[in-house]
């Protein structure tokens, strides 16, 4: 962020720099022609004040009459005086006005008191304007009177030759020395800073008129194609000129770059503090985006590892982006089902150890066991009890199907109903005919595999407490089938009993509902460890339903799902 603040700080500065200077010239540029307009505006009036003289038929009469009578004299000397007069008041710039003749003779209209410097016929600006065969000269502007000793303010000097158009020759000099108030006016117009400098050009590189001592740039290159001026930028400064075409004089401005930069100058003290703060800014921002992120990762990062030493009832709890507030929920998640799941498999294998050491502690001296029912189901033979033989027999398959724990507790339905077989030959023996099976089970899923002892603790369950407790003049029906829904395999047992209250039915929903998630897991093969062995084996959709009603009977459903193929089941 410091980076892209930097960087873009720099074009901004580059680009408002080259604007600034390009609109700093144009400015310019037309600075100096205003100013050059200006230039052409007074010229063009101090022209027509000098043909007020050169044109007036009057005073060139009476300048070029011969010699006269001195009352002639002195009356054409006082005409000529007045007619100047008139002129001079007609101007408030004015500072003086000198006709000089070449007979010698001078006249001024200005001071009251006029000494004319008697050495001017060797003067620079005399010869100049006696040559310039009646056009105006421009001579500039001068500390002082170029012709009166008297007058010590700064002038701005013209003049014209006077001819007689009647012979066509000249008769003297008209001189006009007026305020430069309005040149340097003009002048000081066109600085464009506290430094700048500015020339006033003559035809002849003559400096005019200046705001300065030092001496004027070279010409060379600023003037174009069109004998037009124009801008260049020599080392650190720029120079502008213009020609003024009525008085062939050039215009020149010099400023120092550091002064056109005085506005970019700010700028980039702005700039340099502006910019400081901005990263700073960006920096605070950028850390605190940075920690509202890295710190929930940092704390989630500690929990996984609580989590990986085993600790398992640690929470997190942030407020953050959306997108970590949903990674910590899952977390939470992820780590509440992981706790569940090992308190089920302590559970489960809690069962398990019961329901071995249970047929362990049945299991006393097996072999003996087996082998002294075998002796009685002998003897039983030979004496022709055939029904107590057959009694004795299915005990002995009983015992030997529970005390055998090598190869798991997983068994298949088949031999669950073969055990369940064994179990009712006695059951009905002991009801005397008042019981009745019904196996309703499909071949094809005889060998699916459930967990040992499935069947026959449900069947013990609806022997005792919903048939056995019938009046004695009703017969009792225990039925065993199947039924599929979907994917999922139901084995149901139910038999017409006398069936429980709500109340023990909820109890008992309660104790199934508390098995799964980690409750109560009851002593020996309960309906509560078996519920828990099949959500163990196949998953918590799996498992035990009770439906029953005072006098209607109970009914045990459980459910597990279909094979994917012969021999393999979904666990």
């Amino acid at each position: 962020m410091s980076g892209i603040v930097l960087c873009v700080s720099l074009l901004f500065y580059n680009r408002a720099t080259t604007q600034f200077q390009n609109k700093v010239s144009d400015l310019s540029q037309k600075n100096v022609s205003q100013t050059a307009n200006l230039f052409e505006l007074l010229l063009n009036g101090y022209d027509s004040l000098s043909k007020s003289i050169s044109n007036n038929m009057d005073l060139v009469r009476l300048l070029s009459q011969p010699g006269q009578a001195p009352a002639v004299s002195y009356i054409n000397e006082r005409t000529i005086t007045n007619m100047i007069g008139a002129i001079y008041y007609s101007r408030e710039d004015l500072t003086g006005i000198h006709i000089l003749t070449d007979t010698g003779k001078v006249y001024n209209y200005g001071n009251f008191m006029n000494v004319v410097n008697p050495d001017y016929p060797q003067t620079d600006w005399y010869q100049e304007i006696k040559r310039s065969a009646g056009k105006i000269v421009w001579l500039g502007v001068y500390p002082r009177s170029i012709i009166d000793e008297m007058e010590d303010k700064p002038v701005f000097a013209f003049g014209r030759q006077i001819y007689d158009l009647n012979e066509h020759r000249p008769i003297g000099i008209v001189l006009f020395e007026t305020d430069p108030k309005s040149i340097l006016s003009a002048l000081d117009n066109l600085r464009l800073g506290p430094n700048s400098e500015v020339f006033l050009m003559g035809h002849d590189h003559r400096v005019v008129s200046a705001t300065t001592s030092n001496p004027p740039p070279s010409l060379q290159g600023l003037e174009d194609d069109d004998g037009q001026m124009k801008v260049e930028r020599r080392g650190d400064e720029i120079v502008i000129a213009s020609k003024l075409p009525f008085a062939n004089w050039s215009v020149i401005s010099v400023t120092p770059n550091h002064d056109l930069n005085v506005e970019l100058a700010q700028t980039q003290r702005y700039m340099l503090i502006m910019v400081p703060i901005l990263i700073v800014v960006s920096a605070l921002i950028a850390l605190f985006v940075s920690r509202s992120i890295s710190m929930p990762l940092k704390r989630l990062v500690r929990e996984m590892k609580e989590v990986e030493n085993g600790n398992f009832t640690t929470t997190l709890q942030v407020s953050s982006f959306q997108e970590i507030d949903h990674l910590v929920v899952s977390f939470n998640h992820m780590v509440g089902r992981i706790e569940e799941l090992i308190e089920l498999v302590k559970i489960s294998s809690v069962s398990e150890k019961n329901a071995e050491l249970h047929a362990l502690q049945s299991q006393v001296n097996p072999h003996f066991l087996y082998n002294t029912l075998d002796m009685i189901y002998w003897m039983l033979d030979e004496k022709g009890q055939d029904h107590l033989g057959d009694v004795v027999l299915s005990l002995s398959h009983m015992f030997r199907y529970s005390s055998h724990w090598e190869e798991g507790d997983r068994a298949t339905l088949r031999g669950e109903l073969e055990q369940t077989g064994h179990y009712l030959t006695i059951i009905k023996a002991r009801l005397e005919g008042r019981l009745e099976v019904s196996l309703e089970v499909d071949e094809s899923w005889m060998d699916i595999q459930l967990p040992k002892m499935t069947l026959q603790p449900l069947i013990e369950n609806a022997v005792k407490h919903g048939l056995e407790p019938l009046p004695g003049e009703v017969n009792g029906l225990l039925r065993v089938r199947t039924a599929t829904e979907g994917s999922v395999l139901h084995i149901i047992v139910e038999d017409n009993g006398v069936g429980m209250s709500a109340a023990r039915l909820l109890e008992l929903k309660s104790l199934l509902a508390g098995v799964r998630h980690g409750g109560h897991t009851g002593n020996g093969i309960g309906l509560e460890n078996l519920n828990l062995r099949l959500r163990h084996m196949y998953g918590e959709d799996y498992g035990m339903d009770i439906y029953s009603g005072p006098d209607v009977g109970t009914k045990i459903v459980v459910s597990i799902p279909l094979p994917l193929d012969k021999g393999e089941v979904c666990i």
